[in-house]
């Protein structure tokens, strides 16, 4: 392989850095002098691709946001039922927290929410994407009957959104002490058995 890497190659590979050092270290600790250390360039030849650290903040950013797009899109087209492709979602969301580990602590950094608003309005449609997925699909099978009507679908993906969000912090507060995934979906079935549950009292 060359020495030389090209301007996108390198793009990446200073991305992929700051994602495994933010989780390393934490987000609020990392410089570009860590950063430069650890792909091997001076922080002039890494502001020669990122003019500034907001900017390699928001590439960090996007880079997560078309990770989540495209996992979503791959859950959405392998579920053959509303209630799969819920599911799925759900399971890809939580594949990512465990593939990008730092995500939780990115999410709530002051990197995030104080000093980088763009930062902060990626991470704000990301969000918002992925609970138009999750509203699309609980309406779905509300209209299949499937799913309680007392409750909108609306409230649902966000108390589905929240459940992920809370797994996500127990699993970084707790040293990563369980399998997030797992858990995450385990809460999942319970959230949506006691929605089904409501239902069925309903009519009962």
């Amino acid at each position: 392989m060359s020495g030389r890497q090209n301007a996108e190659d390198r793009k990446s590979q200073i991305i992929a850095e700051v994602l495994r050092l933010a989780d390393e270290i934490g987000p609020d600790r990392l410089s570009t002098t860590h950063v430069a250390r650890a792909v091997g360039l001076s922080q002039p030849a890494i502001f020669r691709h990122f003019p500034t650290k907001g900017a390699l903040w928001l590439a960090v950013a996007e880079n997560v946001a078309a990770r989540l797009h495209d996992a979503w899109t791959s859950a959405e087209a392998c579920a053959g039922t509303s209630e799969a492709r819920l599911r799925a979602l759900i399971r890809a969301q939580l594949n990512a927290i465990a593939d990008i580990p730092a995500l939780p602590s990115i999410l709530f950094s002051r990197e995030l929410q104080v000093d980088n608003p763009p930062l902060r309005d990626v991470f704000h449609r990301v969000l918002g994407r992925f609970q138009a997925r999750l509203v699309a699909a609980i309406r779905d099978q509300q209209a299949e009957g499937s799913l309680s009507l007392d409750v909108s679908a609306e409230d649902v993906a966000m108390l589905l959104t929240a459940l992920v969000q809370g797994v996500a912090i127990r699993w970084t507060l707790g040293a990563r002490g369980f399998r997030v995934v797992e858990e995450g979906l385990r809460l999942f079935d319970v959230q949506m058995a006691l929605l089904r549950k409501r239902e069925d009292v309903s009519h009962g």
